[in-house]
């Protein structure tokens, strides 16, 4: 246990900033899984709700990645491969053709 003011503060604040990584963190695995999941769901049934559907949920992604490494509960790097990864499976769905040439 802490033994003096400042390391009780410390606690304190570490207790703080692990909910608050916690909540970015689990937020940014949610909206990732509804990403890719709107992308599997536009490759069943290609459609202008479903392309909207992924456009939304990617961009709500991207802003919730970014708020995550600006506030120091990512690293800048990772967060730049979360987006890559998102980017490249939203263009395997949107753009199968460019996908293909660009990938073999």
């Amino acid at each position: 246990m802490a033994n003096n003011k400042s390391s009780k503060k410390r606690i304190e604040i570490a207790e703080r900033n692990r909910l608050r990584n916690r909540t970015y963190k689990s937020a940014l695995r949610t909206l990732m899984k509804r990403c890719l999941t709107a992308c599997s769901a536009y490759g069943q049934q290609p459609g202008e709700e479903a392309r909207a559907a992924v456009q939304s949920s990617m961009n709500a992604a991207f802003s919730k990645i970014d708020k995550a490494v600006k506030v120091g509960v990512v690293h800048r790097n990772t967060g730049a491969n979360q987006k890559s990864r998102l980017s490249v499976a939203v263009k395997q769905v949107l753009e199968p053709t460019a996908a293909a040439s660009t990938g073999a």
